[in-house]
């Protein structure tokens, strides 16, 4: 009888090694590998189809993790800053596809900031990450653009620029689920992911990633240690697939529900202060309040699963636009002319 241990796999037959991609060559310890495992495992466990999956980066180095997660899956490695124009034309191509965008902060805050903004105004229906490390790691480790002020580099110089906050644009400007985490909080990272695949908009995860090589020493607001110390969880996350019919047990009063467009299910458990994810200036205040106090709120700051996304304002046909006849994608006649007649 054959004593080989049973395999496990999620509910489309696939195994978790089906879900990866090449070997990192990242720095040992960066945290962006830490996402890289996060979203291997949130895909898995969510039986998302990986050739379904279009992955987009920009330049740096977080801009290198798309090759190492589902390696069965579309990706495009766009010019720095512009992956979300990329991203977009994709998904106006064809909505049929999951889109994960992995940029980082001098990716987004720097080169790439014109693009996060209009991004932002438009509410495709994406998972936009962001790997935040506070410097340019491509580059020997200058401070990027959200860089705290009063933190140092390893040479001792002090950051005095005020930072870029990338989820107070995202809650100002339009998207409609915006998330902060740490890289070494696995069970609330894992959960955050899980919600941006399941919901049928923007969703805006700033990671606070450290950098090993140039950016997790004392004096440093981006390192392993100052997170440890600094990170204030506003709720306990779980996370329940529109397929699991499982109930996930607290006591009422104690925990905010809210029921993404598939049929999962976020539950929010109330840990020290009371919080509505619902409420954008709510959530505006609390950020501007932690950063005031010295704290980095992580958790998911705001989540507005109703509001119609970019595809579904834009009519986009349901199919792949490559795969529509020549009836439909080719203006007659009548339609040609009345073009015409408005330029008139």
């Amino acid at each position: 009888m054959s004593t080989a241990p049973v395999k496990k796999v999620n509910q489309l037959g696939f195994e978790i090694l089906d879900y990866r991609g090449s070997k990192t060559t990242l720095c040992a310890g960066c945290g962006h590998n830490a996402i890289t495992e996060r979203l291997i495992e949130a895909a898995w466990s969510m039986g998302v189809e990986p050739w379904r999956v279009a992955k987009v980066s920009g330049i740096g180095c977080s801009s290198k993790t798309p090759a190492y997660f589902l390696g069965q899956s579309h990706g495009f490695n766009a010019l720095h800053g512009r992956a979300p124009a990329v991203a977009t034309g994709a998904l106006l191509a064809n909505r049929t596809l999951r889109c994960v965008v992995v940029s980082g902060d001098g990716d987004t805050a720097s080169i790439g900031m014109g693009q996060f903004i209009h991004m932002l105004r438009r509410n495709p229906p994406m998972t936009y990450i962001i790997e935040n490390n506070g410097v340019y790691g491509l580059t020997k480790g200058q401070f990027s653009a959200t860089a705290d002020v009063g933190s140092t580099l390893k040479s001792g110089i002090q950051n005095e620029l005020t930072p870029i906050d990338c989820c107070q644009l995202a809650l100002e400007l339009g998207a409609t689920f915006v998330a902060r985490s740490f890289s070494g909080d696995k069970r609330q990272l894992s959960a955050i992911l899980k919600a941006c695949l399941g919901h049928n908009g923007l969703a805006v995860v700033d990671v606070i990633s450290p950098c090993t090589t140039f950016n997790d020493h004392i004096g440093s607001t981006k390192s392993y240690s100052y997170m440890k110390d600094h990170e204030y969880p506003i709720h306990d996350i779980d996370f329940v697939p529109g397929f699991e019919d499982i109930s996930v047990e607290y006591e009422e009063g104690s925990a905010r529900e809210v029921t993404l467009h598939d049929g999962s299910r976020l539950v929010l458990r109330k840990l020290e202060r009371d919080y509505d994810p619902s409420d954008r200036l709510h959530a505006l205040q609390a950020l501007y309040a932690a950063a005031a106090a010295r704290e980095v709120l992580t958790g998911v700051l705001y989540v507005e699963p109703g509001r119609g996304n970019l595809m579904e304002i834009l009519k986009v046909a349901p199919e792949p636009l490559a795969t529509l006849p020549e009836s439909k994608v080719r203006p007659g006649r009548e339609a040609l002319e009345a073009v015409v007649e408005e330029f008139r």
